[in-house]
């Protein structure tokens, strides 16, 4: 029963914790890594422990596929340079740094070891850059970038760290061994994951019911990885590609109601995942400690401290030189103002494509990506993996202890001053997106006048009026853009609040019962979803 409300308290600590940090305009991944800070020294904490064969599956499969899925591919071919270089560029790179740091620190640690700390610490959380990206006006190439180097770089991470788990566990680290499982890992989960996308989308045919439907989404998640992970493939490429296939197939065959809940349900599991990783961490951190002596503490402590900056430094030194990062297009404007050279200047009516513009990174937007490395979930689920330590795996808890400090490090440190760094080096460009809304939006208003062809009825006629407004204040636009919502949803949202204050108000006089009212919250709900929402909403 202890655990059982402890859990309870830690889940309610998390929301206060992320509610707070939502405020601030800062990751809430920042605010839970010193909530799992906290754990590791507060007593009295129960001693619970995760199957490491179990945490990559729990913690990866859902946040990659949540992620995959709202991936943009077109986005992601017209940007694979930088998005590689980062991707395997930066990873490797990181890794190679962190090695050398820790062999030159602590010399008994083998090389294979020093190789899986790299992997661990090297490839950024998406979960923590974009929740900032979320509060800040940014180049939407470069988000699109930050996107696409969160869901590779776990491939190549993770790649490297399977076969140093694997030399560590054996005593040996062949080279020429990593360059067939690199292959089949990559090819094999590049081709699994849209066959599987293909049968998964016939299947999710037959549920219509929202909970069943959710509950397979979960459980095709975590069985694609699975059944990747024992088929030798990338589990990272695997549900990733998956998830990809899945998103250009799955509005034409899913319901506005299903839609709305699963997406509500994946951001609850995203954030339930991100706590318990946190709290799992912060529960070894503990004991970790305990059973270090002073000395190994002063040691142990300084390679985390060192390690951590490295990962920084290595990043800044990769991208903000565009050493390894190319074509993206940033430079400082006439204004003062950072711009996007070429994004907004080639657009086409129904067709926003963008352009590829300056060959080099300027150092203002390359400050921008260097300082979103911000490690997270994917660190801490790789350290959380690792067996045991013992003769099979040594420094286990050097490695776990040190994950969890750049983690610490970054978060903090990069997390709460990105924001102010992003608002300073006023990175801006044509809002590429919201050209093709306002373009996407006239289309489908012409779309809708001309499916009421041949109706003559007055409730047609009403909405034939409303969309003719809408495209005539699009046609005076000087793009072509329609704006956002139809002209009567300010008169509508208004009709709707007070029906629904009637309604309230019957239910509390007596006049009709809870099952009446549920029904009609119900049919309210759903017709104001159908009104653009407001601005403060």
């Amino acid at each position: 029963m202890f655990v059982f409300e402890w859990i309870v308290g830690v889940l309610f600590g998390a929301v206060l914790l992320a509610a707070l940090a939502r405020k601030c305009g800062v990751p809430y991944p920042a605010f839970l890594a010193m909530g799992g800070v906290g754990l590791a020294f507060a007593p009295g904490v129960p001693n619970l422990k995760l199957d490491p064969e179990l945490a990559l599956a729990l913690f990866l499969a859902p946040v990659l596929l949540d992620a995959g899925y709202d991936t943009s591919l077109r986005d992601l071919r017209a940007n694979w340079r930088p998005i590689a270089g980062l991707a395997l560029g930066a990873v490797g790179v990181t890794t190679i740094a962190v090695a050398v740091v820790v062999k030159v620190l602590v010399p008994d640690v083998p090389i294979s070891a020093a190789i899986v700390l790299g992997a661990v610490v090297a490839p950024p959380d998406a979960v923590a850059a974009l929740s900032v990206l979320r509060h800040v006006n940014l180049p939407h190439r470069l988000a699109t970038i930050l996107r696409g180097e969160s869901l590779l770089n776990d491939a190549s991470a993770l790649l490297i760290y399977r076969l140093g788990v694997a030399a560590a566990a054996s005593g040996t680290l062949v080279p020429s061994d990593l360059w067939p499982a690199f292959l089949i890992g990559v090819v094999g989960g590049l081709t699994a994951g849209p066959v599987l996308g293909v049968i998964s989308l016939r299947l999710m045919r037959i549920f219509e019911d929202p909970a069943t439907t959710i509950v397979l989404q979960f459980v095709l998640a975590f069985g694609i990885w699975l059944v990747a992970e024992r088929l030798g493939l990338s589990g990272v490429l695997t549900v990733v590609s998956y998830a990809i296939t899945v998103a250009r197939h799955a509005p034409e065959q899913t319901s506005p109601r299903k839609r709305i809940v699963s997406y509500a349900v994946w951001d609850t599991a995203i954030f339930v995942l991100n706590v318990l990783a946190f709290v799992l961490i912060g529960n070894q951190i503990g004991p970790i400690l305990e059973g270090l002596g002073p000395q190994q503490r002063l040691s142990y402590g300084l390679v985390a401290g060192a390690v951590t900056v490295t990962v920084v430094l290595v990043r800044i030194a990769w991208v903000v030189p565009a050493s390894g990062i190319r074509r993206i297009g940033f430079s400082r404007g006439a204004t003062g103002k950072s711009s996007v050279l070429g994004v907004g200047t080639e657009f086409e009516r129904g067709l926003a494509h963008e352009r590829l513009g300056s060959p080099d990174l300027g150092p203002m937007a390359g400050l921008a990506v260097a300082w979103a490395g911000m490690r997270g979930l994917v660190t801490i689920a790789t350290a959380l993996a690792l067996p045991d330590e013992g003769p099979g795996f040594p420094y286990r808890d050097l490695i776990v202890l040190t994950a969890f400090s750049v983690v610490i490090g970054t978060l903090v440190l990069q997390g709460l001053t990105l924001r102010p760094l992003l608002a300073w080096l006023r990175l801006e460009d044509d809002d590429p997106v919201g050209h093709e809304v306002g373009w996407g939006r006239a289309e489908a208003y012409s779309a809708a006048i001309d499916s009421l062809d041949g109706d003559e009825t007055e409730g047609a006629e009403v909405l034939r009026q409303e969309f003719r407004t809408a495209l005539e204040e699009a046609e005076i636009d000087e793009k072509g853009l329609a704006s956002e919502g139809l002209p009567a949803d300010a008169a509508r949202r208004r009709a709707i609040t007070a029906a629904r204050d009637r309604v309230l108000h019957m239910r509390r006089d007596g006049l009709i019962g809870d099952d009446a009212y549920y029904v009609l919250e119900q049919e309210f709900d759903w017709a104001e979803l159908s009104v653009t929402p407001r601005e403060d909403a």
